[in-house]
């Protein structure tokens, strides 16, 4: 790993001046970087005009850990059944309808919607209430094939989502009526019919493979005392909620909405700060549905998007090489293959999964090979290449902390493909899988004159905000000293001209 040096102070204003960002470590204040992203009004900039507010978010968690579930390493508390759903659908359009399968102690619950943002830095608008509803307790669900638990649990109330309603990544804040009562999210996506710049890719379905709900029932869990099991013969599925995300950094406040606010949020709240023009989207619409690439400019993965279908991998490969612009915003991306199954309940399409292998020809894709855990800082070895445009950044220059905790290493052969950060991690060089424990960011040409960008590092857009509900990035082995103008400036360059 090579040394931390913080940047010089000079230099790190200059940064700031030179992009515009004035309060850009601030986090919450997010003036747009480039004018171009907020030239003109699209769906997004004018959905940001709307009132927000900070209320968005948890404030009484209770977990609890019951004798039954052994909960990783710390003994965690990851389970909430004083309040805890589901939803019988990761996305839908606006005019779609969606169940809320709740169960919870006896006594009466208020769901409030709200859609997660920008906002003028409050995260999240108020959208609407739903209730009361009377809860009460549902029942465990049997492990089923391959330790599968879904749960049948009935429903609590279906919402119909207006169709006004704008693209993006909702929350149902479950709040029990009685004194301090415990609160929990369910989340779910809207989608766009329309053309969008920007198409934001949920990483929902490595989000389900770390869900341990009730107790010991992640994909990493095989029943027995092994902490990561990574072999085959394990089900999960997404008829069951959220427990608390329990990997890295425990985050209490985040109940219910898998791993979105820790990874992913700051990414939307960015773009959405800009004014881009974005739409969003779950994994499995791009396993079900190809179309919904061909509205869009650019693809985004996000954050920890470990686990994709053969059919996802296909979509994208075919709608890059019919001109797709791809940005991997990600580390550990495309890492482990999975095989999709039916729902044992209702036959629904894609309700289940199982890991199948890990990806044979990630690198094909992403321009790079996924690995595994690994901490160092991003270091440029191209800066005179348009992607450093106005950063001011010069060569080996570092961002302290920024790869983590998962990255991708080393570049695959690709005509055109060019290696702009590199960096030794501290991962050990492993002769078995051919790891060399170095970290590349790298950039390839379509075939359409579009650009494939992977910048291999989980915690890249841990460098572009600090918002609300969001905890930040930090383990005893690393992590990113917070928002960065720099990764601002190379994120903007990027986008704007795959837009422009």
């Amino acid at each position: 790993m090579s040394k931390l040096i913080l940047p010089n102070r000079r230099r790190f204003m200059s940064h700031i001046a030179s992009t515009g960002v004035a309060a850009g470590l601030a986090g919450l204040s997010a003036e747009p970087v480039l004018g171009r992203a907020a030239a003109g009004e699209n769906p997004i900039s004018e959905e940001n005009t709307r009132p927000g507010t900070l209320e968005w978010q948890l404030l009484r968690c209770q977990y609890e850990n019951p004798d039954t579930m052994v909960a990783y390493r710390l003994n965690r508390k990851l389970r909430s059944s004083n309040v805890e759903g589901y939803c019988s659908k990761t996305s839908l359009y606006p005019g779609d309808s969606i169940d809320f399968h709740i169960s919870g102690r006896k006594g009466d619950i208020l769901i409030d919607i709200y859609r997660l943002g920008y906002y003028g830095g409050q995260g999240g608008r108020h959208m609407t209430q739903l209730g009361p509803f009377t809860v009460e307790p549902q029942p465990m669900p049997m492990m089923t094939m391959e330790r599968l638990r879904e749960c049948r649990w009935e429903r609590t109330v279906r919402f119909d989502v207006p169709r006004d309603w704008t693209s993006g990544v909702y929350v149902a804040k479950m709040t029990r009526q009685e004194s301090f009562g415990a609160q929990q999210y369910l989340v779910f996506i809207v989608k766009s019919r329309q053309p969008a710049d920007v198409l934001f890719m949920c990483a929902d379905l490595t989000w389900q493979a770390y869900n341990k709900w009730p107790g010991k029932n992640s994909l990493y869990d095989d029943g027995t005392p092994e902490l990561w099991y990574t072999g085959p013969n394990v089900r999960v599925g997404f008829n069951r909620p959220y427990a608390k995300y329990c990997q890295v950094i425990d985050a209490p406040h985040t109940g219910g909405s898998g791993s979105f606010l820790l990874w992913e949020f700051p990414l939307a709240f960015w773009l959405e700060a800009q004014g881009y023009n974005v739409s969003y989207c779950s994994n499995l619409d791009l396993h079900l549905d190809e179309t919904i690439l061909q509205r869009h400019k650019l693809l985004l993965s996000v954050g920890h998007d470990e686990y994709w279908s053969r059919e996802m991998y296909d979509n994208v490969m075919k709608a890059r090489d019919d001109g797709l612009n791809i940005a991997f915003l990600s580390g550990n991306a495309v890492y482990h293959e999975i095989v999709m199954y039916n729902s044992e309940i209702d036959n629904r399409p894609s309700r289940a999964y199982a890991r199948r292998r890990m990806f044979p020809d990630e690198q094909d894709l992403m321009g790079v090979r996924s690995y595994g855990t690994g901490y160092g800082d991003w270091t440029v070895k191209q800066p005179d290449h348009w992607l450093f445009e106005k950063t001011g950044m010069q060569l080996d220059e570092e961002i302290p902390g920024l790869i983590g905790w998962e990255y991708h290493g080393d570049p695959a052969e690709i005509a055109g493909l060019e290696v702009l950060a590199h960096s030794v991690t501290t991962k050990r060089p492993d002769p078995k899988t051919g790891c060399s424990g170095t970290h590349s960011a790298i950039m390839y040409p379509g075939p359409r004159n579009n650009m494939i960008l992977n910048v291999g590092t989980i915690w890249w857009p841990e460098g572009l905000s600090r918002p609300p509900g969001h905890i930040p990035a930090r383990t005893t082995r690393g992590g990113p000293l917070g928002v960065d103008p720099r990764v601002q400036q190379i994120t903007a360059n990027f986008l704007d001209r795959c837009i422009g």
